[in-house]
């Protein structure tokens, strides 16, 4: 099993997107949950669902086929405001296409809410 559990849930769902699947199953975590709840903001998925089991849970994602690509930032590199338009350009392939999901003070969004709230934060994720 690997250590992180966010690299693991986007190429869950990235794989799933890929073969055409409609629904799939992630680990839950706090973290995880709070990419879901963008990623759904965004209509990159259809929703989500927790689903325990025993002391652990899952999410059960239900998927749009909206997503091309999706993975992890690794590092997870920390951000001011004035240097997503950089992260943009290496992780997404075009100008307004796709989000990166970022961690900040006021909790997990989007770099696009980021830079209207006027936040910096860490960088966790890129879906288009």
């Amino acid at each position: 099993m690997s250590v992180d559990t966010l690299s693991n849930a986007m190429m869950t769902i990235k794989n799933a997107e890929a073969i055409g699947k409609k629904r799939c199953e992630v680990m839950a975590t706090k973290l995880i949950g709070n990419v879901l709840k963008v990623m759904k903001n965004h209509g990159y998925i259809k929703g989500y669902e927790f689903v325990k089991e025993g002391v652990k849970g899952k999410f059960i994602v239900e998927l749009t086929g909206n997503i091309n690509n999706c993975g992890p930032i690794r590092p997870r590199f920390s951000s001011k405001v004035t240097e997503y338009e950089k992260y943009e350009r290496r992780y997404l392939p075009a100008r307004d296409f796709g989000i990166l999901i970022v961690s900040t003070t006021k909790g997990v969004m989007s770099q696009k809410e980021a830079r209207e709230l006027g936040l910096g934060g860490v960088l966790l994720a890129f879906v288009y």
